[in-house]
């Protein structure tokens, strides 16, 4: 029955700052797929070097013309890619047109979703057209930053605000900036990771996260995850370190949970995701206290480690990580 599995590769690493914790979520998926139902691997990209790491410490090359590895002498070709890179190049497009050329199913969405939701920016700006809340925001190219002077910024934004890199993954290179004094080395920590830095208006309230998932099927929104950090923001060592306290299901009304989850959906279906995607957003309060969804970014590779917010959330809607993961993969191949 072995060559009867699909062999599904776990593609994992790549070549942003989040190059460790993308192994650690290919760990964690490599732990809940269905090894009765298919043969998996762990493929870890950095730079030229595609390598199958095996379970035994062994390495094998990957031959990128056609995304094979040999075993013993003989070809193993994937039928299925499960990307989990965070940041580039599996977050942003450029995977998913390597797969795509091959006609390899993925996990995550197309070349043109992806590219977008990389560029907090771009992401924003067109789902503002669809009537999602978002905050007001500035994109500062490299070289350009003397266009923007600080106290133009700070009149538009107000004090304090963000600055973060436009496109990446995590929470590298992200500032909370309290003064006009604070910007220019913000906006130097930030270029470090990213060629445009996007400073964003600051949105006082609780910081949520939800998953969800589609298939022909089924449409899953799980229980929203509540995050409470001591620190300034909820930035990497908070979310890698265990610097937050997470509460899932998120405490929050019935009626602005429901409100959340149908937003969520239908961020979903606006850009026609595929796969699990994870949506952060910010519930403020309008001048009457009444909850606001503002959406903040959209992860649509999430983290699968220890610490991840989406094996917390599948567990609170008393589902089987197991069971998620393979609806994912098979709907990709139900006629």
């Amino acid at each position: 029955m072995e060559n009867l599995k699909r062999n599904i590769a776990i593609v994992c690493g790549g070549d942003s700052s989040e190059h460790d914790v993308s192994l650690r979520s290919a760990q964690g998926l490599y732990s809940f797929f269905d090894k009765q139902r298919y043969n998996v691997y762990v493929v870890e990209v950095k730079g030229q070097v595609w390598q199958v790491n095996f379970e035994n410490g062994d390495t094998a090359p990957i031959d990128r013309n056609d995304f094979s590895f040999e075993r013993d002498g003989k070809a193993v070709v994937f039928d299925y890619a499960y990307i989990t890179i965070h940041g580039t190049p599996g977050e942003n497009g450029i995977m998913q047109g390597y797969f795509e050329l091959l006609h390899i199913p993925y996990s995550t969405s197309g070349v043109l979703v992806e590219a977008m939701t990389f560029n907090k920016y771009v992401l924003n700006n067109y789902l503002r057209g669809f009537g999602v809340r978002v905050a007001d925001s500035i994109l500062i190219r490299r070289g350009e930053e003397a266009r923007y002077p600080e106290a133009d910024i700070a009149k538009r934004l107000g004090m304090p605000c963000f600055v973060k890199p436009a496109a990446d993954g995590s929470s590298f290179g992200v500032s909370k900036v309290k003064n006009t004094d604070q910007l220019a080395p913000a906006l130097r920590v930030a270029f470090m990771e990213s060629d445009e830095v996007m400073v964003e208006g600051f949105m006082q309230g609780t910081e949520i996260s939800i998953g969800c998932y589609k298939t022909r099927q089924k449409s899953v929104v799980f229980p929203a995850t509540e995050v409470v950090t001591k620190d300034e923001f909820f930035d990497y060592d908070a979310k890698y370190n265990g610097r937050v306290e997470e509460i899932t299901p998120a405490r929050l009304s019935p009626d602005t949970a429901r409100r959340v989850a149908e937003e969520t959906s239908r961020i979903y279906d606006i850009l026609r995701c595929n796969g699990i995607i994870r949506i952060d957003y910010i519930i403020s309060k309008d001048a009457e206290g009444h909850d606001q969804v503002n959406m903040l970014e959209i992860n649509t590779t999430p983290g699968m480690t220890a610490t991840s917010f989406i094996p917390q959330q599948v567990r609170a809607a008393g589902l089987n990580i197991t069971d998620v993961l393979t609806d994912i993969v098979e709907n990709q191949f139900e006629v």
